[in-house]
């Protein structure tokens, strides 16, 4: 008779532990990785606040019946922490965590500056 056993022990290198969700637990939240957030391109608009800047972010859709490209375009609230951005200037900026009541994006980057 053979018996089928499944081995229980650890197979980690001592003192090491083993991660608690696979190689891939950035993805799922648990990670302290930025380069995983979502970044958009966009202009500024306005440059009023202090420390803040409204960008327009402008995405391309497909229409889901006659299949033309769509543009649409929103604006966000991004936190700019030295004021360096002024209006039209093409600006990269990366979602983070809410920093006030509607403001959800940070300027990473200014990628132009305008003339």
């Amino acid at each position: 008779m053979s018996e089928n056993t499944v081995s229980t022990e650890d197979t980690t290198a001592p003192g090491t532990a083993p991660e608690p969700h696979g190689p891939d637990s950035h993805a799922l939240g648990h990670g302290g990785d930025r380069n995983y957030r979502k970044t958009r391109q966009g202009y500024v608009v306005s440059d009023k606040m202090d420390k803040t800047v409204t960008v327009t972010v402008e995405d391309r859709v497909k229409h889901a019946l006659y299949g033309k490209v769509l543009r649409k375009s929103h604006k966000v609230k991004a936190h700019d922490e030295d004021n360096t951005a002024g209006i039209g200037d093409l600006v990269l900026i990366m979602e983070t965590r809410p920093l006030s009541a509607t403001k959800r994006w940070r300027v990473v980057e200014i990628l132009e500056k305008a003339k």
